[in-house]
């Protein structure tokens, strides 16, 4: 298991500063939100993904993954039946898809709650279908580029599309691309699952389909700064031999983004030394 930092907390930063920091507070990696590289990032020229990739080369540390995929350029949606808007949504799912692979990223993480909004009435469920197309296309993209698409489960007050692991996993298991997975987020698992998280850990990691784990606290900050223990959760995943990327993604940054990062890996790797 790897110890990534979901770059936005420091977005504020140059790029070659955000893997800097990331390096020197020990973690391995950083996961990147598209929207933090420019307005179109599904098209970033070949030129500024060589810089980035040679960014995080040169501060020792791997560019693990994307998330927030979704959210530039503006006016994206999956469920959306306007032809222009899905033909542009679908563009930018294959750019990212190639980006992240061209970045040298493994996975991708498919959350962006504004883009999966299903209407009320009658069209709800023509929506709904129309998403787990979106979510074909990008496994079929993402098999062909040799990286995994995660359906994000989130919780009921970001959306009402895909609240836990186990809708996720029933498009996953009805599509059936081994490139189209699933993952954990805790702070929405801890706000909706009926299981605890160590229990979530252990139910779904063996099926195959857990690809990706994102570390929240349900408070919205990173871990160690809310009521969730994060030590059964670190314990069920090394008990199931997870070896994947386990992503820190706060979205309140406690006092700033730079200190929320280097208080969450120290309490992370601290519990990781009484696990051993």
């Amino acid at each position: 298991m790897r110890f990534s930092l979901c770059n936005e907390v420091v977005r504020d930063l140059p790029f070659a500063a955000q893997c800097d920091l990331a390096a020197s507070l020990g973690y391995e990696g950083l996961e990147l939100a598209p929207f933090t590289l420019g307005a179109e990032p599904h098209r970033l020229p070949a030129a500024e993904i060589a810089a980035l990739r040679r960014a995080a080369s040169d501060s020792g540390i791997a560019i693990t993954s994307l998330h927030w995929l979704l959210v530039a350029p503006a006016g994206l949606s999956i469920t959306s039946d306007d032809a222009a808007t899905r033909a542009r949504t679908l563009d930018v799912i294959a750019g990212v898809v190639a980006l992240a692979a061209e970045l040298g990223a493994m996975h991708l993480v498919h959350g962006s709650p504004a883009q999966r909004v299903l209407p009320e009435g009658a069209d709800r469920e023509a929506a709904r279908a129309r998403a787990i197309d979106a979510f074909a296309f990008a496994g079929e993209r993402a098999r062909a580029a040799g990286v995994i698409y995660c359906i994000e489960p989130l919780d009921r007050g970001q959306t009402a599309f895909v609240n836990t692991i186990a809708e996720a996993a029933a498009i996953v298991r009805a599509i059936g691309n081994p490139a189209l997975r699933t993952m954990l987020d805790t702070c929405s698992a801890a706000n909706t699952e009926a299981e605890p998280l160590d229990a979530l850990v252990a139910h779904w990691l063996p099926t195959g389909l857990i690809a990706h784990v994102h570390l929240n606290d349900p408070n919205r900050r990173a871990p160690g700064q809310g009521a969730v223990r994060f030590g059964p959760v670190l314990s069920a995943l090394r008990a199931q031999g997870y070896g994947g990327t386990a992503a820190i993604e706060p979205f309140e940054y406690i006092p700033d983004g730079p200190t929320c990062a280097a208080r969450a890996i120290g309490y992370l790797r601290g519990l990781l030394e009484t696990l051993t």
